[in-house]
């Protein structure tokens, strides 16, 4: 899992399995009752993995399985890291502000432009926009950074469970 070096900010991996996802997917069940180190839920095909709170921080990441049936013999596994529901959330909510910004201030400066009268400080907030999704961006690196060795645990776990 090549992750440190690639653009996405949550990382995606598929994996074949040579048994069915019924099976794959009660190894889950199994384990969530004799170990305590992380969080296990399942909803249908989807397992999630993630640190109990005590081990969490602002940028800790979780594992979001989805087991998928091929056959009765084999089945796909993707999987998802990604951050905290309620950080990804609150991070595309500054996003969907910063592009709201972006749209309104560049027609204010346009049509000011048109209208031949000055439109500075439009021009000014829409350059900070685009310095602001800049800042977002390395934001977000620096945060999958930060929960990067978290993540390695959680896929190290996930690949002793299913002993992959």
């Amino acid at each position: 899992m090549s992750s440190a070096n690639a653009i996405v900010l949550r990382p995606r991996f598929k994996i074949e399995l040579k048994r069915n996802n019924e099976d794959a997917l009660r190894i889950f069940e199994d384990i969530k009752k004799t170990q305590s180190d992380f969080i296990i839920n399942r909803i249908d095909d989807h397992v999630f993995i993630k640190f109990p709170k005590e081990k969490q921080h602002f940028w800790s990441p979780q594992l979001h399985l989805e087991i998928n049936a091929v056959n009765s013999k084999t089945s796909i596994l993707h999987g998802l890291f990604g951050p905290n529901p309620t950080v990804w959330t609150m991070f595309m909510f500054i996003h969907f502000i910063v592009a709201g910004l972006f749209i309104a201030f560049g027609i204010w400066a346009y049509t000011n432009w048109s209208l031949e009268t000055d439109y500075t400080m439009q021009l000014f907030v829409v350059i900070l926009m685009i310095v602001f999704w800049i800042v977002l961006y390395f934001v977000g690196r620096i945060g999958k950074a930060t929960g990067n060795e978290q993540m390695h645990i959680l896929y190290d776990f996930m690949n002793k469970a299913l002993k992959l």
